[in-house]
C-alpha cells in the first residue's frame, strides 16, 4: 500500500505540472457527462416516469453508475490502455521488475482528469438524495456506498478482462466497450427498462444489475428483503474470472519484440 501511495503521489505531482491542461480535461469530462445528464432531463421532462421510476430515482441510477465508472477509470486506467503497453514493449520492462505485474499495471496510470465526472456524480447525488423520497437510514446509506464501491470493482474487473484478452489479440477488442462505456450509458436508467433478456445478461453474465438495479429496488421501497440490499456484494465474484483470464493470458504471453 505504501508503494502504491508513492506511485499516486508521483502521478499527482506530474499532472499538476500542467494545471491548465488538467483543468481543461476535467472540464471536458464534466461537459461530456453533462450532455448525457441533459438527455435524461429532457426525456423525463417529457414522460415524467420510466417504468414507474421518478426523475429523482433515475438520477440515483445515473449518479451511482457514473461515480462507480469514474472511480474505476481513474484508478484502473492502466488496464484500459493495456493494448498500447503490449504493442510498444513497455510490458516487457514490467515483467523484469520485482513486483507483481497486475500491481504495476494498476499503478502505471492514474487519471485525475476523471475527477470531472466524479464531481458531476457528487452534484447529482446532492440534488437527488433529499428529493428521491427515500427514508435515509444508516443501513440505506451503507447500501448506497456498497453500490458505488462494488460498481467500481465490477468496472475495474471489466478493464482487467479487457487487458487479459489483449494477451491473445495484441490489439484491444472494441466490443468490450459495450460493457464499459456502454455500461455507463445503460446505467443512466434502471436496467429493467431494457427488457428481461438484457436484465438477465446484466445479472448473470456481466453483473451490472447487481450493483445498480436490485439494490435500487431496496432503496426505493419496492423490495424490503436483505437479499436486494446485499446484491452489490454478489457482484464481487465476477472479479475471479476476470483475474483468471489475466493469469491465463500472462502465462501465454510472448513479447511483441517492439
Amino acid at each position: 500500500m505504501r508503494l502504491y501511495l508513492r506511485y499516486l503521489s508521483i502521478h499527482v505531482r506530474s499532472q499538476m505540472e500542467y494545471r491548465t491542461s488538467l483543468l481543461l480535461t476535467m472540464l471536458g469530462q464534466f461537459l461530456t457527462s453533462f450532455a448525457a445528464l441533459l438527455s435524461v432531463l429532457f426525456m423525463m421532462d417529457r414522460f415524467h416516469q420510466v417504468q414507474g421510476f421518478s426523475f429523482e430515482e433515475v438520477l440515483l441510477c445515473f449518479a451511482t453508475v457514473l461515480m462507480a465508472f469514474s472511480l474505476a477509470e481513474c484508478f484502473a486506467r492502466g488496464f484500459d490502455t493495456f493494448a498500447r503497453m503490449i504493442a510498444n514493449g513497455e510490458f516487457d520492462r514490467i515483467l523484469l521488475r520485482p513486483r507483481g505485474a497486475i500491481f504495476q499495471v494498476l499503478a502505471s496510470k492514474i487519471e485525475l482528469s476523471r475527477a470531472g465526472r466524479l464531481l458531476q456524480a457528487l452534484l447529482v447525488f446532492a440534488y437527488a438524495l433529499p428529493r428521491s423520497g427515500v427514508a435515509w437510514t444508516p443501513a440505506r446509506a451503507g447500501v448506497l456506498a456498497l453500490m458505488v464501491l462494488c460498481g467500481a470493482a465490477v468496472f475495474s474487473g471489466l478493464f482487467v478482462l479487457y487487458a487479459g484478452l489483449c494477451f491473445f489479440t495484441t490489439d484491444g477488442l472494441e466490443f468490450m466497450n459495450i460493457f464499459t462505456d456502454g455500461g455507463r450509458e445503460f446505467g443512466m436508467y434502471p436496467l429493467s427498462i431494457y427488457g428481461e433478456s438484457v436484465l438477465r445478461v446484466l445479472t448473470f453474465v456481466v453483473p451490472l444489475a447487481l450493483f445498480q438495479y436490485y439494490p435500487l429496488l431496496y432503496l426505493t421501497g419496492r423490495a424490503t428483503d436483505a437479499a436486494h440490499a446485499l446484491c452489490p456484494l454478489l457482484a464481487l465474484p465476477f472479479l475471479l474470472p476476470c483475474y483468471g483470464v489475466w493469469r491465463l493470458g500472462l502465462r501465454r504471453y510472448r513479447s511483441t519484440g517492439s
